[in-house]
């Protein structure tokens, strides 16, 4: 399998086995594994310290409001003005220094404290400091947090920073800015993509670019060449568009990933979760033929069929049963990341009984089965995260679907696509009234997750 939960590129680059560039390594990220108990003092001025500490409740330290569909932002603190209330306090530019150069550290917990006290600084500030950052920082990690926290502000600054980095030898800041186009389509970038393509070989930035690409598809270059691709190249990135097609829905590319999905071979899951994701009921005869024909595959086989419009709840029974009987006989790590795969496609199609079923097998399973299906929620909160936020909504062990989703985002190590889910949980937050239930939900997200 090329990628078993069909999800993001941290998990491709951990299912393929495929090393990272030595000079682009992680060295970084072993500590979220270990997420050390002790707190550790930063060199911050302490009206600025105050501002990052974890005590404090969301509703004084969250400030930057990004309010959604028009909703007016609120706010606790007491005497100000709304307009007031919502803005964050200018930061010491010695301490902003501090703490940009701080992204960097070794150390998770100073990390953390740096990545929360930029977030809390008013954009007019921060944007021209991580700006610097990004264009000549002598750390390249730094470089790299410095650009993500920066889309993460958005705005001219950050396009414009994201523009710059494209021919940058850094492979992290190349993966961001694709990360950004992704996201931010236009059709001017349609062209310098395809071309990017054609000498992009880091098997770290190559998916990024690919899905790049993929948000460009109203192009009819980029789609000749996305089809074109399913078939030519090394199998890993071959998945990647595979991968990319399947979330985008693309039906022009049906044929070709059908013939796939009807053939053994490596790319045969990835191929059955586009079909699954893209929902087109033409597919279906090539479902139907491959029924039965693996155990292991067979959960896939069943959600694309249940997406297709065959029976759904049979199949999505079955699927949800595959998930629970693998989950608890511990040794059905194989079937696990199948089903897991299987009811990650149809969450992705607005199923919530999928969602629901993954999060409930989550949160009581074992470390050994937990792990697969985290990944899973994982890339659903990022590529889908209201659906996600809207789920959570519905539940009463908000602590323990949040542990889930900080071990996912742990392993998957995405951090543009962790810092926009981050926006989206902040802007919820704000979105909601006091003492709702969506308010409860984004204030305990963001305690859990170290925002």
């Amino acid at each position: 399998m090329s990628s078993a939960v069909g999800g993001m590129l941290g998990v491709v680059l951990l299912a393929a086995g495929m090393p990272v560039a030595a000079s682009e390594a992680a060295p970084r990220t072993d500590e979220r594994t270990r997420r050390s108990l002790a707190s550790r003092s930063v060199s911050y001025s302490p009206a600025t310290r105050r501002l990052a500490t974890r005590d404090d409740s969301p509703a004084a330290f969250d400030w930057r409001c990004i309010p959604t569909d028009g909703a007016d932002c609120r706010s606790n603190a007491g005497g100000l003005s709304p307009q007031a209330a919502r803005q964050p306090a200018p930061v010491v530019e010695r301490d902003l220094t501090t703490a940009i150069d701080q992204l960097g550290d070794f150390d998770y917990d100073v990390r953390t404290r740096a990545s929360s006290l930029v977030r809390r600084t008013p954009e007019e500030q921060a944007r021209p400091a991580l700006a610097t950052a990004v264009s000549g920082h002598a750390d390249s990690y730094v470089r790299f947090r410095a650009l993500v926290l920066l889309v993460g502000f958005g705005g001219v600054v950050a396009r414009q920073a994201v523009l710059g980095v494209l021919a940058d030898p850094n492979d992290r800041l190349r993966a961001v800015a694709y990360g950004y186009i992704e996201h931010n389509p236009t059709s001017a970038t349609a062209g310098q993509l395809l071309r990017a393509l054609d000498t992009e070989t880091s098997e770290f930035v190559r998916p990024a670019l690919i899905r790049a690409l993929a948000a460009h598809d109203a192009d009819s270059a980029v789609r000749a060449r996305l089809v074109a691709d399913i078939d030519r190249g090394v199998d890993f990135f071959r998945g990647a568009v595979i991968e990319a097609l399947g979330d985008r829905g693309a039906t022009y590319a049906l044929d070709p990933l059908m013939r796939i999905a009807g053939e053994i071979g490596p790319l045969q899951d990835d191929a059955i979760l586009a079909l699954a994701r893209i929902g087109d009921a033409r597919a279906l005869p090539t479902v139907a033929s491959i029924q039965g024909q693996d155990a292991v595959l067979e959960p896939m086989v069943s959600a694309a069929a249940a997406s297709l419009g065959a029976d759904h709840d049979e199949h999505a029974r079955f699927v949800a049963e595959s998930l629970r009987f693998a989950a608890a006989a511990g040794d059905q790590q194989s079937l696990l990341r199948s089903a897991a795969a299987g009811l990650g496609a149809l969450a992705s199609r607005d199923d919530a009984g999928a969602l629901q079923v993954l999060f409930d097998v989550a949160v009581g399973a074992p470390p050994i089965a937990r792990e697969p299906i985290a990944l899973v929620l994982g890339a659903l909160a990022m590529r889908h995260p209201n659906a996600v936020l809207a789920h959570l909504e519905t539940r009463t062990d908000l602590e323990a679907v949040a542990l889930v989703l900080r071990d996912a985002f742990d392993m998957l190590n995405e951090d543009l696509e962790e810092e926009r889910f981050f926006m989206t949980v902040r802007a919820a937050f704000w979105a909601a009234p006091e003492q709702s239930q969506a308010r409860a939900v984004a204030e305990e997200l963001i305690r859990v997750l170290d925002f």
